[in-house]
């Protein structure tokens, strides 16, 4: 048994097989899955957000999958403060868990710490995603290049609910969110392993094309049209969705649509790749090393 509590972190881009392996070692390790996907936790997005099956939840216990609505706001700094006083539930009974998922700021939030910031205006907020509704992205990007060129020049510009955050938080402070990000390590009362997958990149970009496929097929359109009315909320700015809100508008074709969705997400891969790839401490594998995963973990908590 492991001397010290251990959290197994598994990373790696979007449709690589994190839900297969991270089931693979709760199984293994007689324990549970904290998801760390940003968009899981909607309990209305299921298509698109390529959800553990309900037999993939039968086989370990889960936890942030379906926890939440798009009408809630839930922040990084709310999975944070959530996930490490559920940690702290389960190292009662548990000496290992895992934690899956693809969304690097939520990596990072429970693995490092957020930095304290001082709270925001809310109305500011609903007046920036309502510019977003009216307006697009390009005018969110601009105000924030100016305000913040710094922040700018690291966020993903591809995300609004980031960008968004930023020009938050400087029309609501007068300062710049930049000179608040220390990035200070907070240091965690458990033991952290962390496990990357990759693969080739043109079998990857084909897992992605045939989920997409999948996907459609599975549902995705009657899923986003049943949620129009919520296609304002910050949840739904993501790939998959906004596409085919695109459709629905006239914008977009089907096929085209479609082919978006595909290349957003590959692109989307590539920059969760370049994101995990930063940290070190991460050991790689590719889906088909189950077993010389677990090998290395046994090691690293022996």
């Amino acid at each position: 048994m492991a001397l010290q509590k251990t959290l197994i972190v598994v990373v790696g881009p979007t449709a690589i097989g994190k839900t297969a392996l991270a089931i693979k070692l709760a199984q293994h390790f007689d324990t549970e899955v904290i998801s760390a996907d940003s968009r899981q936790f909607f309990k209305e997005m299921e298509i698109g957000t390529a959800k553990p099956s309900t037999e993939e939840l039968a086989a370990a216990p889960h936890h942030f999958i379906n926890s939440h609505s798009v009408q809630t706001l839930f922040s990084t700094g709310d999975f944070e403060s959530q996930a490490l006083l559920l940690i702290e539930s389960l190292f009662k009974t548990h000496q290992i868990l895992i934690m899956v998922g693809g969304s690097g700021l939520y990596i990072d939030a429970l693995c490092k710490g957020l930095d304290a910031l001082p709270d925001t205006n809310m109305n500011i907020r609903e007046q920036l995603n309502l510019q977003l509704a009216n307006e697009g992205i390009e005018a969110i990007k601009s105000q924030l290049a100016e305000h913040d060129p710094e922040y700018y020049a690291k966020v993903d510009q591809a995300n609004p609910q980031r960008m968004i955050r930023g020009l938050e938080f400087f029309l609501s402070t007068g300062t710049k969110l930049s000179a608040h990000l220390t990035n200070s390590k907070k240091i965690r009362p458990f033991k952290i392993v962390k496990i990357g997958l990759n693969m080739d990149r043109a079998a990857l970009y084909e897992r992605i094309n045939l989920r997409v496929d999948q996907m459609m097929s599975a549902g995705l359109l009657e899923e986003v049209k049943s949620l129009q009315a919520f296609r304002n909320y910050n949840a739904l700015n993501t790939v998959g969705y906004s596409e085919l809100f695109a459709h629905l508008d006239g914008d977009l074709s089907l096929a085209e649509a479609v082919e978006k969705i595909k290349q957003n997400t590959r692109r989307f891969a590539k920059r969760q790749l370049t994101w995990f790839r930063r940290d070190d401490s991460t050991a790689w594998f590719e889906p088909n090393q189950q077993d010389a995963v677990i090998n290395h973990i046994v090691q690293q908590i022996s």
